[in-house]
C-alpha cells in the first residue's frame, strides 16, 4: 500500500492513507457514474413500490363495473375553479361527464358537464383492502374525495372498469412473475452450468446437449404445448405458478452457458487449486470460491433477463395461452385491445398498458447494462 505525502499549511509533511474500497463499493461507485442506469434504478424501484402497495395507489376496485361508464376516455385533472362571482381559486378536481348517444350510429360519446366538478385529494377514503395482506385500511393515495364518485384517469374498458387501477394491480403479477422466473433460472442455470464447467467430460457433454436441444425448440410452439396442458378448472394461483415455470423453461440456458464458461476458466486457477489442497470438498470450492468470484456478473445477467421474462408473460397472455381473467396482468389488459372495435373506440386500452410495459422493460434493460458495466473489472 502506497502512502501519499503532502505539505501542510505550516510546511510540515502530512501523510494520507488512500481509501481502500471493497469490490461491491467499487461496483457501486462505477454504477452511479452511469446516469441512465442510475435513473433506471429509481424507476424500477418505483414500479416495484407500485407492485407492493397497489391497493393503496389504486383509486378504484379492479372488478368494479359501471354500465354508464363504458369506454370513457381519460379524464384530465384541473387545478382552478371559478365561483359565481367569477373569482378563481385553487382546487384539484376533474370535470364530471355526460353521456350522449348518436342515434344514427348508436355510438356513445362523453362531454364535460360545466356545472359539476369532482373534487380530488390525497389520502382519501375508498374501498377496503389490506396493506401487504396484513393491515386493514380504506385510505388511498389519490382519488375523488367522495367515495361514490368515479374518475377514469386513464379511461375505462368495455365493462366500465378503471384502467388505471387495473394497470396498478396488474403490476404485481407482471413484475413478480419476472422475479420468480429469475429465481428458478438462477437455481437451474448456476447448478447445471457449474457442474458442466467444473467437472467437464461426460457431464459437460450431457448438459450441453440438453441446453442445445431446449434452445433448438421454437419458443412459441413450446409455450403453446405446455400451456395447453394446464387444466381449465385450475385456480388462478395454480395457473400463475405454472406459467412462471413455463416462462423459466428457456431462461436458464443462457445463464448456464455463461456460468460454464466462467467455471472452465476458473477451475485451474491457483486459488482454486489451493482450496482443493486445503481439504475443501467440490461443493465447498464451488460455493465459497468460484460462485462469489463472479457473483456481480450473475446479478447483471439476471437483471437483463427480467425484462425478457416480463415480455414472455405478456406475449403468452396476449395470445391467450398464459394468464386468463380474472387474473389481471399487463398481458391480460393488452388482450382486451385485440379487437378492432376496442382499438377504434378506446385506443387507451392499448396505449396505457403498452406504455407501462415499454417503461418497465427499458428501465430494466438500462439497469442491467449499468450493472454489467459496473461489474466488468476492465471497463473504465
Amino acid at each position: 500500500m502506497t502512502v501519499e505525502t503532502t505539505l501542510g499549511p505550516s510546511g510540515t509533511e502530512e501523510q494520507h492513507t488512500p481509501e481502500l474500497l471493497g469490490p461491491w463499493a467499487l461496483m457501486w461507485r462505477k454504477f452511479r457514474r452511469h446516469r441512465v442506469a442510475y435513473v433506471s434504478l429509481w424507476i424500477t424501484g418505483l414500479i416495484y413500490f407500485m407492485a407492493l402497495f397497489g391497493d393503496f395507489l389504486a383509486p378504484e376496485k379492479i372488478d368494479e363495473t359501471n354500465r354508464r361508464g363504458i369506454f370513457v376516455p381519460p379524464q384530465g385533472i384541473h387545478f382552478l375553479v371559478t365561483d359565481e362571482d367569477g373569482k378563481r381559486s385553487f382546487q384539484l378536481h376533474a370535470k364530471a361527464l355526460k353521456m350522449q348517444v348518436d342515434r344514427a350510429t348508436m355510438r356513445r360519446s362523453y362531454v364535460e358537464d360545466p356545472n359539476k366538478i369532482i373534487p380530488l385529494g390525497f389520502f382519501v377514503e375508498g374501498y377496503s383492502y389490506e396493506i401487504l395482506g396484513l393491515i386493514p385500511s380504506k385510505t388511498h393515495f389519490f382519488g375523488p374525495k367522495n367515495p361514490r364518485d368515479i374518475v377514469y384517469f386513464l379511461g375505462s374498458d368495455r365493462l366500465g372498469r378503471d384502467i388505471l387501477s387495473r394497470i396498478i394491480i396488474g403490476t404485481k403479477i407482471s413484475m413478480s412473475i419476472g422475479l420468480v422466473g429469475i429465481v428458478v433460472s438462477l437455481v437451474i442455470g448456476v447448478s447445471l452450468g457449474g457442474l458442466s464447467g467444473y467437472y467437464g467430460g461426460w457431464v459437460d457433454t450431457l448438459i450441453q446437449r440438453l441446453i442445445e436441444f431446449l434452445r433448438s425448440i421454437p419458443t412459441i410452439p413450446l409455450w403453446m404445448g405446455l400451456a395447453a396442458a394446464i387444466p381449465l378448472g385450475w385456480p388462478p394461483l395454480y395457473t400463475y405458478f405454472v406459467v412462471t415455470i413455463i416462462v423459466s423453461m428457456i431462461g436458464w440456458t443462457s445463464l448456464a452457458r455463461e456460468v460454464r464458461g466462467k467455471f472452465l476458466s476458473l477451475r485451474n486457477e491457483d486459488f482454486i487449486t489451493a482450496a482443493r489442497l486445503d481439504g475443501l470438498t467440490d461443493w465447498e470450492v464451488i460455493r465459497k470460491h468460484m460462485v462469489p468470484s463472479f457473483s456481480s456478473h450473475i446479478i447483471a445477467s439476471l437483471t437483463l433477463a427480467v425484462p425478457l421474462m416480463i415480455l414472455a408473460e405478456t406475449s403468452l397472455s396476449f395470445l391467450g395461452i398464459g394468464l386468463q381473467p380474472p387474473i389481471v396482468s399487463w398481458g391480460t389488459l393488452l388482450k382486451e385491445a385485440q379487437n378492432i372495435r376496442s382499438i377504434i373506440e378506446a385506443p387507451w386500452l392499448l396505449i396505457a398498458p403498452g406504455t407501462m410495459i415499454v417503461i418497465a422493460v427499458l428501465a430494466l434493460n438500462f439497469l442491467g447494462d449499468g450493472l454489467r458495466d459496473a461489474a466488468d473489472p476492465h471497463a473504465h
